[in-house]
């Protein structure tokens, strides 16, 4: 499609500007970075692939159910520093056609991050990285008795990737 800059493309309220409009919408969601998904898992790494296979049959023993991948399943983000996306499966955006709570409960539901090769797994209510002087740091919202506290209780950790030890690296703050 070739796209011509003339006075009626211009002017708000032609089919042509309308025609731009969603065109640049449609290249704007495809330049969006880090989500991803696909209904096709066999461009997954394979721990991804395994764990969505265990969700799937998990699904499929409760009545049949229908198993989905819904939006933001799959994300693409460095984790560790290295200026190179990792991913992450995050089992919010699990769906089961028969059962509604399977994948999610009270403390939340569970993310899986992939490092190298090496997948570790949290539960949580919410997560974000940051970066914090140069180190990329994974903030999560998790639950109250990960802080020695009951569930509703306020609780958040935050997590650096070791690289030499391939796991993730996070202390317990002594305030006064």
């Amino acid at each position: 499609m070739q796209l011509n800059a003339s006075p009626a493309m211009a002017s708000p309220g032609s089919q042509g500007w309308a025609r731009l409009w969603w065109v640049l919408i449609f290249l704007e969601t495809l330049a969006a970075p880090g989500l991803a998904w696909s209904a096709d898992i066999s461009d997954l790494p394979v721990q991804f692939q395994e764990k969505i296979d265990m969700a799937r049959k998990a699904c499929s023993d409760v009545n049949n159910g229908e198993f989905a991948l819904e939006w933001g399943s799959v994300e693409r983000i460095d984790l560790d520093g290295d200026l190179r996306p990792d991913w992450v499966l995050n089992e919010a955006s699990f769906a089961c056609s028969s059962a509604a709570s399977l994948y999610c409960g009270t403390g939340g539901c569970v993310s899986h991050f992939l490092v190298g090769k090496t997948i570790r797994s949290l539960q949580n209510l919410g997560w974000k990285v940051i970066t914090m002087g140069g180190a990329r740091i994974l903030v999560a919202n998790v639950h109250g008795s990960q802080c020695g506290s009951i569930g509703p209780s306020p609780c958040v950790t935050a997590s650096i990737w070791d690289k030499a030890g391939q796991q993730w690296q996070s202390s317990v703050a002594q305030w006064d």
